[in-house]
C-alpha cells in the first residue's frame, strides 16, 4: 500500500494501479478486510489519472457497497471514495450526478467530526463547481468556489483547484478579466507548492490562462499556453485523459478562429 501510495505522488500511474491492484489480489477474501478495499480505490484513482475514467468508474461503483459495508456509510473512507466516484462521473460526462453527489458528500462532511472530514468537505465542493460549470450553472459554481476558498485558510493543493473552479465559473460567465487574474494568483500559489502537490493539476493553470485570454480576443497569447497544457498532459496523464482532450478542443476552437 505505502509503494502504491508513493506511485502515485511520484505521478507514475500505471505503476500505481498495477501495484494497487497486486496488493488487493493478494488480500484474503475476508468481509472485514480492509487492505483489499482500499488498495482498489487507489487503483481507480490512478486509472482515471491515466485517463481511462469508465474503468474508474467502474471499479468506484463495486466498491460502494463493500466501502459501506466495511466502513459504514459515513466513515471518512466512504465518503472519500463517494467523492472520487463523483468526480470520475463527471469525467464521463455524467455531470448532474456528480453535483448531486459532491453535494450530498459535502454536506454530510461538514456535520461530521474528525481531523479528515474538512478536507473531504473541500474535495467534494470542488467536485461540485466543476459539474455545476459543466452543466452551464456558472454563477452558481462562482458562488460556492467563493464560499469554499474564503471556508479554506491553507495555501495548499485544495486552494489551487479551488481557485482554478473559480477561474473556470469566471470564463464562463464571460468575465475574462477577473479569470486571467484569478488564473495569475492560481500560478503564484502552484509556483509555491511542491511538485507532488500540484502535479494532477498539470495543465489546468495553462489551459485557464488560455481560456481567458482567447476570450479576450488574445489568440497569439493563447496558443502557446494551450499547446503547452496538451503537451504536458499527454505526458502526465495521456492521450484520453479529460484534460488533454480539453486542451485539444480549445486548441482546435483557436486554430479555427
Amino acid at each position: 500500500m505505502a509503494q502504491a501510495v508513493a506511485l502515485y505522488q511520484a505521478g507514475r500511474y500505471a505503476e500505481t494501479e498495477a501495484e494497487a491492484r497486486s496488493v488487493a489480489a493478494a488480500r484474503p477474501r475476508s468481509r472485514d478486510d480492509t487492505y483489499g478495499p482500499l488498495a482498489l480505490g487507489i487503483a481507480a484513482l490512478a486509472a482515471g489519472a491515466q485517463g481511462h475514467h469508465a474503468d474508474a468508474v467502474s471499479t468506484y461503483d463495486a466498491l460502494l457497497p463493500v466501502f459501506g459495508r466495511v466502513f459504514g456509510a459515513e466513515h471518512p473512507q466512504t465518503l472519500k471514495l463517494r467523492s472520487d466516484r463523483a468526480q470520475a462521473l463527471s469525467a464521463v460526462a455524467r455531470h448532474a450526478e456528480c453535483e448531486a453527489e459532491c453535494a450530498l458528500v459535502a454536506r454530510v462532511a461538514v456535520g461530521g467530526t474528525g481531523p479528515d472530514m474538512p478536507l473531504i468537505a473541500t474535495a467534494a465542493r470542488n467536485g461540485q463547481i466543476f459539474a455545476l460549470t459543466a452543466l452551464g450553472r456558472h454563477s452558481e459554481a462562482e458562488a460556492l468556489a467563493r464560499e469554499a476558498l474564503a471556508a479554506h485558510h491553507v495555501p495548499d493543493r485544495f486552494t489551487l483547484v479551488l481557485r482554478l473552479g473559480l477561474v473556470r465559473s469566471l470564463n464562463g460567465q464571460g468575465r475574462h478579466t477577473e479569470a486571467l487574474a484569478e488564473a495569475e494568483r492560481a500560478d503564484a500559489l502552484r509556483g509555491r507548492l511542491p511538485e507532488e502537490q500540484r502535479r494532477s493539476e498539470t495543465g489546468a493553470v495553462e489551459l485557464a490562462m488560455a481560456t481567458a485570454h482567447f476570450g479576450l480576443g488574445r489568440g497569439t497569447e493563447a496558443r502557446p499556453l494551450v499547446a503547452a497544457a496538451q503537451e504536458a498532459c499527454l505526458v502526465a496523464f495521456g492521450p484520453h485523459h479529460r484534460r488533454t482532450a480539453e486542451a485539444r478542443a480549445l486548441l482546435d476552437r483557436i486554430d479555427s478562429a
